[in-house]
């Protein structure tokens, strides 16, 4: 099985050609995150994947970034999905990850979205995995459960870190139907490790907090054996610790108890190592 990593561009400054040679140097594949609108801040963009020859996954947020803007529309969500979508193919990406619709919305209106998205992703030809985030329409896992009930078959980017955050413990433990469910759905991981107050731990390497990253590979492994048999030649996981709020600091001095990319790193391999030895590889 090809495991791959991919650098989430969240919480990172300065040049895409550095960001690029991080990727390379840490052995990762490529970059998950939105392209530039333009100018030439879009130029150093395609160059840094297309001169290390990395991957891409291009990041759909409908309206607003981890939080949809306040009052938005299910047309508002659908114009952004394509207009982002479409114009993100120049990058020509593997596929997609959307955060997306809004957690305020009717079981009706979230509907009515992810059918058209759906669409939308059909008329394209590209594969989109809608990601279980906290503020977005699959926020917990039993309106998840619920709606895949009654939509097309949509497909995942699995952050399962934020229903630990949203229920207030390690939930899947106590849901193995929904763990199933999500796994037959499941098209990329964001292998970040969520705790019962945050959807972060403030370093998953320390001993406090691995019950929690126990929890999560256990969750995982249901992932990449669902991936496994339905045919993937690939697994794909942008370990996503990141800032504003996620990543811990002291309240005086603002100074974080650890480093996003030393997290990112580590977490990757450890997934990779995981994955690999779980499939038998």
């Amino acid at each position: 099985m090809n495991v791959q990593l991919f650098k989430t561009l969240w919480g990172h400054s300065g040049p895409y050609a550095t960001a690029a040679d991080q990727v390379v140097a840490a052995g990762f594949q490529g970059f998950e995150g939105p392209i530039p609108a333009g100018g030439p801040e879009r130029a150093e963009f395609l160059e840094a994947l297309s001169s290390r020859d990395l991957l891409y996954i291009g990041e759909i947020s409908t309206t607003g970034f981890a939080v949809p803007d306040p009052g938005s529309t299910v047309e508002d969500h659908l114009e952004a999905f394509e207009r982002i979508l479409e114009s993100s193919l120049e990058a020509k990406p593997i596929y997609f990850s959307s955060m997306a619709g809004n957690d305020l919305w009717s079981f009706a209106e979230t509907i009515d979205f992810f059918t058209k998205a759906w669409e939308i992703a059909q008329k394209f030809q590209v594969r989109v995995g809608f990601e279980t985030h906290r503020s977005r329409s699959l926020y917990h896992p039993i309106v998840t459960k619920n709606l895949l009930a009654e939509l097309p078959p949509i497909e995942l980017t699995l952050d399962i870190s934020h229903w630990c955050n949203v229920c207030e413990r390690l939930v899947l433990d106590e849901l193995p139907e929904v763990l199933e469910l999500i796994s037959e759905r499941a098209l990329h991981i964001q292998p970040r490790i969520g705790y019962d107050q945050g959807a972060q731990v403030p370093d998953p390497r320390a001993p406090l907090y691995q019950p929690a990253v126990e929890a999560h590979i256990r969750w995982w492994k249901s992932v990449w054996k669902s991936q496994k048999e339905r045919g993937f030649e690939r697994i794909t996981m942008t370990p996503e610790f990141g800032p504003d709020g996620y990543l811990q600091v002291d309240p005086y001095t603002e100074k974080p108890v650890a480093d996003l990319w030393e997290l990112n790193q580590w977490a990757g391999h450890r997934m990779k190592e995981e994955c690999l030895a779980f499939l038998g590889e």
